[in-house]
């Protein structure tokens, strides 16, 4: 991604995220104190009205800006320059590539290589590429064309090497064309003080919060699935999801069973690391998830989240700082947020 691909709200979602892997996309002009600095700059953000944003070292000293001591933008190092050429050769790779190919195109030795680039971007070449690919899988499994021509397309060498990968995430590409065909879910409606809620689980973990929701929503959500009334075990499931509603942010240890793309899994993933109590915009969680031109996309992950309050999609809010909105109404979103003590 380069500078001129983003606008410059993304560049200040960017650097109060504090994202490493747009540094040296741009750089940060602090005008008030006559300093840039790499987005990822630890030092306390600026105020908006104060900052304009360069291409690169060059264009700020060029408006009489200097390098901040602390970030050195002025020093992008070799590693940087390789964990970003590695990003472009996986993102626009039609098949897969070696580490030792990786490593030969960035002049670095394989196992250096894979050390600099999981310190950047949190996972390895390979987990990242292997993600990309499955993002490509879900993308055309969720069309009309045959399931075996949709994981061909997507780069993998064999049908068997797509499942492999899926085996412990809960979802087949049954789950994507046949509307959860083969699958038992239960399920009941239950009172809290948010109002009526239901919740269903797979043997795997829950797969639908919602609130205000019923029988025929479900049947919807799982046109193909097995509806069944909760059992015990359910019951005692249910008893800690009630619990983990009435008091967000104690719910991390409740498994989930949840189907999405790849992209959708990582802002999901994201959402439950927002610590309680705490908020991020749009635009700060598109930067986290890697791509922060990706805000409206952040939105429809959020809006295709079936688990509310155990995936927080309510911890995230507009841009302006006002609450946005939520599939179960503001009335609802805003009383997690006070429970969880950032009411706006």
């Amino acid at each position: 991604m380069t500078h001129d691909q983003l606008t410059d709200d993304q560049r200040w979602d960017i650097a109060l995220a504090k994202d490493r892997r747009f540094d040296g996309v741009f750089v940060t002009g602090v005008h008030s104190t006559g300093i840039y600095c790499r987005p990822s700059c630890p030092a306390r953000a600026p105020l908006r009205t104060n900052v304009r944003f360069y291409a690169g070292p060059v264009d700020a000293e060029a408006a009489g800006l200097r390098a901040c001591k602390r970030c050195a933008p002025d020093q992008q190092s070799r590693e940087e320059a390789a964990v970003l050429a590695v990003l472009t050769l996986l993102r626009d790779a039609a098949g897969p590539h070696s580490l030792d190919k990786l490593g030969a195109a960035t002049g670095y030795s394989p196992a250096h290589l894979q050390r600099l680039f999981t310190r950047a971007v949190g996972l390895s070449p390979a987990a990242y590429a292997r993600a990309l690919r499955r993002e490509r899988a879900d993308a055309a499994l969720s069309g009309q064309g045959r399931v075996t021509d949709a994981i061909y397309e997507a780069g993998y060498s064999a049908p068997s090497r797509f499942y492999d990968e899926r085996k412990d995430t809960g979802l087949s590409a049954g789950d994507w064309s046949k509307g959860g065909a083969g699958r038992r879910i239960e399920w009941a409606e239950v009172a809290t003080t948010l109002g009526p809620m239901l919740v269903a689980a797979t043997d795997r973990g829950v797969c639908c919060l919602a609130f205000g929701e019923g029988e025929a929503d479900l049947r919807a959500r799982f046109p193909n699935a097995e509806l069944v009334a909760g059992g015990a075990a359910f019951r005692r499931l249910l008893d800690q999801v009630v619990a983990a509603v009435e008091t967000p942010g104690t719910g991390d240890h409740i498994p989930l069973d949840v189907k999405g793309t790849a992209f959708q899994h990582r802002v999901w993933e994201e959402l439950r690391r927002i610590p309680p109590g705490e908020t991020l915009s749009y635009g700060q969680l598109a930067a986290r998830v890697g791509n922060a031109r990706a805000s409206r996309a952040v939105g429809g992950a959020n809006g295709a989240n079936h688990v509310a309050v155990l995936i927080p999609c309510h911890r995230v809010i507009a841009g302006d700082g006002t609450l946005g909105g939520y599939a179960y109404g503001l009335a609802i979103k805003r009383e997690l947020l006070d429970r969880e003590g950032n009411g706006d």
